[in-house]
């Protein structure tokens, strides 16, 4: 009934490129959704369509594909016999990803055959959301009304979130080896573990390696922690498979042979369960009197659960998205098709397109749908001064535009009215956000900044004291780089690969992402593709940064309100 699992990125069982360094192995993270999300559907006051009894309503859960308008059933509940208030029992899980905007759509029909055609069916209306919309609403619940029928009031739905718990469990596991086969000429073997999980299709994706223990046929290696997801995808009967490596320095490494266990049988933690034979089917095929390449034993098994970012939002943490926009006079005069700031009546311009993309799937994340919205490096009227950091409505007061629609307004009325100007300063508008971070450290809240620009970065000294001082707040900026310019001053900031410094501090942690627009360009012209790239990368780290905020500050996670109970409603009896 439900969606099949996305296949996960394949790699050929044993072909790992070159191996060299096998300590900067990352995870899997991308191919794996974050979480599964478990959906509950109830109903109130549906429509009834039947004349001697009440409707027999059955709920149909649509959603939408990426770049695509198309419409695909992704499951059904059941049908519940004569009420028009249900509370369906069969539930939706979904994998929730945090920076993708997944779009669904609630279909409602009166079953009145046992024809799966849906058409055969009376529809009862339907509601429009996303699955942001349903984890961001409070306590995970939304309730909304169902349209569909002109005239007619088709009642409510009420569909709840709840994060699967399998997906929250993180392992922490430690293995040793004894006797394992002598492979190198003049010294023993230098091993490491690589673990696979299984796929539905039967192939294997890689999911964590060892470190190498030198010149031992009986290493221990550390203990290591991988999500539950990760080993087995929260399924704990899928096989995973452990291939033993010999190391060797040109990266060509030795195989010394396999065993396959399950999440199920390694959660038996030390016992004579979780000894296992390390086998070389190709010796075993040659040598009558093979018996084994060695054996591997798990020493230890824990299970953590880890708090989660929807823990979080459930709790009723508000996630303030802030936008401000490069208004220099490099972007070109916005009444020139040249121009980055161009107002196409027809389609929007790169500046346009960050800002929607990112905006529409945070706003779901924001109860009052307020957004301040800033400029930088523009002359305003009436005198002509520069500012690095006004009020796109035009009241410094009040910035705040509501819904990306009110911010997209207030962008284009500025245009009409500034003078683009310079240099590009980035400092004042990250220390604007800042100032609002500072005032709340209790967790109830967390700032994003969206920064839209084309380019070379004027006060990059005073930028990254700014980025090093918000790193010990909670905030996170995004940089997304428009038009064709030299980026490599953003790449500096976006301390991936350098964490940023200023006047020999560190930033506490990575809080910024910088992207070029350009990479995300579809070649096809199709901007929805290109809005849904852009927004899954630059929004992918914001959960782990958000994250990474709590833990160093030791903040848990809010309880979250009581569950909803459904009315009972009482049948009186005519007397």
């Amino acid at each position: 009934m439900f969606a099949p699992e996305k296949p996960s990125g394949q790699q050929k069982p044993g072909a790992f490129g070159n191996m060299a360094s096998v300590g900067d192995f990352n995870v899997l993270s991308s191919s794996i959704p974050a979480t599964k999300v478990e959906l509950s559907v109830s109903c109130r006051n549906l429509l009834d369509r039947d004349t001697f009894s009440k409707s027999d309503p059955i709920c149909v859960l649509y959603t939408q594909a990426i770049g695509n308008k198309e419409w695909r059933e992704f499951g059904r509940t059941e049908v519940i016999d004569n009420t028009l208030n249900p509370d369906f029992v069969r539930k939706f899980i979904m994998d929730y990803f945090f920076e993708e905007r997944e779009n669904l759509r609630f279909d409602f029909y009166d079953v009145d055959s046992k024809s799966p055609n849906l058409s055969k069916h009376d529809f009862l209306g339907q509601m429009f959301c996303t699955l942001g919309e349903i984890v961001g609403s409070q306590g995970s619940r939304l309730e909304k009304s169902i349209t569909g029928i002109p005239g007619k009031k088709c009642g409510t739905v009420i569909v709840t979130a709840e994060e699967l718990s399998c997906c929250r469990d993180s392992v922490l596991m430690q293995f040793c080896a004894n006797k394992l086969d002598k492979k190198d000429f003049f010294g023993k073997s230098d091993p490491f573990l690589v673990f696979h999980r299984s796929n539905e299709d039967g192939s294997f994706t890689i999911c964590h390696k060892t470190e190498v223990v030198k010149n031992t046929l009986n290493p221990v290696w550390q203990a290591f922690k991988i999500s539950v997801r990760a080993l087995c995808n929260g399924d704990y009967d899928r096989t995973i498979k452990v291939e033993v490596y010999d190391w060797d320095r040109d990266g060509s490494h030795d195989f010394i042979g396999e065993f396959t266990t399950s999440y199920r049988e390694l959660s038996r933690g030390q016992s004579q369960f979780n000894v296992y034979e390390v086998i070389n089917p190709k010796k075993k095929g040659k040598k009558k009197k093979y018996i084994n390449s060695g054996t591997v034993t798990l020493l230890s098994f824990l299970i953590e659960t880890e708090v989660s970012f929807l823990d979080y939002i459930k709790g009723g943490t508000q996630i303030n998205f802030t936008v401000a926009i490069d208004f220099t006079a490099s972007n070109g005069n916005p009444s020139q098709p040249t121009s980055l700031h161009y107002m196409n009546p027809y389609q929007l311009n790169a500046y346009g397109m960050a800002l929607k993309a990112v905006g529409e799937i945070i706003q779901d994340y924001d109860s009052d749908k307020m957004f301040p919205a800033l400029g930088f490096g523009a002359r305003l009227p009436p005198d002509g001064r520069v500012s690095h950091e006004f009020a796109l409505n035009g009241n410094p007061q009040n910035p705040y535009c509501h819904g990306i629609d009110g911010v997209m307004e207030a962008y284009y009325r500025s245009l009409k009215s500034v003078q683009l100007y310079g240099p590009t300063n980035f400092a004042p508008v990250i220390n604007h956000v800042a100032r609002y971070a500072s005032s709340v450290k209790d967790g109830s809240q967390y700032f994003v900044l969206l920064i839209v620009t084309d380019g070379v970065i004027s006060d990059m000294a005073q930028t990254k004291e700014s980025i090093v001082n918000a790193s010990k707040l909670p905030m996170s900026i995004i940089i997304v780089g428009v038009g064709p310019a030299e980026f490599d001053a953003m790449e500096e900031l976006d301390g991936d690969v350098v964490r940023i410094s200023s006047r020999g501090k560190f930033a506490e942690r990575d809080i910024v992402q910088f992207v070029p627009f350009r990479d995300y360009i579809d070649r096809s012209g199709n901007h929805v593709l290109s809005m849904a790239r852009l927004a899954k990368d630059v929004l992918a780290e914001i959960p782990e940064q958000f994250l990474s905020y709590m833990r160093v500050r030791g903040i848990k996670p809010s309880p979250a309100p009581p569950p909803y109970t459904p009315p009972i409603h009482v049948l009186q009896t005519q007397i």
